[in-house]
């Protein structure tokens, strides 16, 4: 029997804390889930997005670098010589900028509210591993929304950044656009968390909401023209959409567009108010999913 190098450690057994650590008691660990519960599961959801963090980030550079080249080097060129005017004395791509912004978060959050949240409750199940632990179902609810709105906050920084670069946002507050992009994706991806959560089988219900509520916002909602220009028959889809309102505010921000104070605060809050409904409803019925 070979004996032991006189100073070598002994062996340690694989997964045995090392020196200094040591594992809290259940009570311990119990008590932290449930004081930070939303930010352990928001953690969890950050590191499946860094799974896919290439793709999160050249679609965060590679869509505004195409929309804003194609319009303010193609179309805006010809929009600003026949139309001048039109756009309250701003060019084209001023318009069109803060409208892309709140555009691309509210896809985002299209994606990271529907599919992910299927895979939730059928395909992977990764709630039911949280919900057996001392996480509440509102605690899952909550960690998936911050985690999301970190993600379209990053990804509207981004954003914002290169519309500044290509000079779409003259005025000094254009940055606060970047919050209202956030709070624009918010308020429809959160209702649709809600509806998500309600699904029990996969039967194309999201592709039948991207091709028909998702696009039509995205035409119809004052993105292109101004609201008014359309008819009176759809001029109605941008009053419900939570795109125009987002807008709007946008615009207000990026370059000074004219809106009064009360119907800059029915924007606002009209956005608040379809978030905070989608919150509390997602919250039900994932308690109701997952019992309680």
């Amino acid at each position: 029997m070979t004996e032991p190098r006189t100073g070598a450690r002994p062996a340690v057994p694989a997964g045995t804390p090392g020196p200094g650590l040591r594992a809290h008691p259940p009570a311990v660990s119990a008590a932290r889930a449930r004081a930070f519960g939303s930010w352990y599961y928001a953690e969890h959801v950050l590191r499946v997005m860094n799974s896919y963090r290439w793709t999160i980030l050249a679609s965060s550079v590679g869509t505004p670098v195409m929309y804003l080249f194609a319009m303010g080097v193609g179309l805006a060129s010809l929009v600003d010589s026949s139309g001048a005017g039109t756009f309250g004395g701003v060019s084209y791509l001023a318009f069109l900028a803060p409208a892309l912004l709140a555009s691309a978060a509210l896809m985002a959050a299209t994606n990271e509210f529907t599919y992910p949240v299927m895979d939730g409750f059928k395909w992977r199940r990764v709630y039911y591993g949280p919900h057996a632990s001392p996480l509440g179902t509102h605690q899952i609810v909550n960690g998936h929304i911050l985690a999301v709105t970190l993600r379209l906050a990053v990804m509207s920084v981004i954003y914002f950044a290169i519309v500044a670069l290509f000079g779409a946002s003259p005025s000094p507050w254009g940055w606060a656009a970047v919050p209202v992009a956030v709070l624009s994706g918010l308020a429809f991806g959160v209702p649709l968390m809600a509806y998500a959560a309600s699904l029990t089988e996969d039967k194309g219900q999201f592709a039948l909401v991207m091709r028909f509520i998702a696009t039509p916002l995205f035409l119809f909602s004052g993105t292109f023209f101004p609201l008014d220009t359309l008819p009176l028959l759809l001029r109605w889809i941008g009053w419900i959409s939570p795109l125009w309102h987002g807008t709007e505010l946008g615009r207000a921000l990026t370059y000074g567009h004219a809106i009064p104070p009360g119907l800059a605060a029915v924007h606002l809050i009209f956005l608040i108010a379809l978030t905070v409904l989608g919150w509390r409803l997602a919250q039900r019925t994932f308690a109701r999913r997952l019992g309680g």
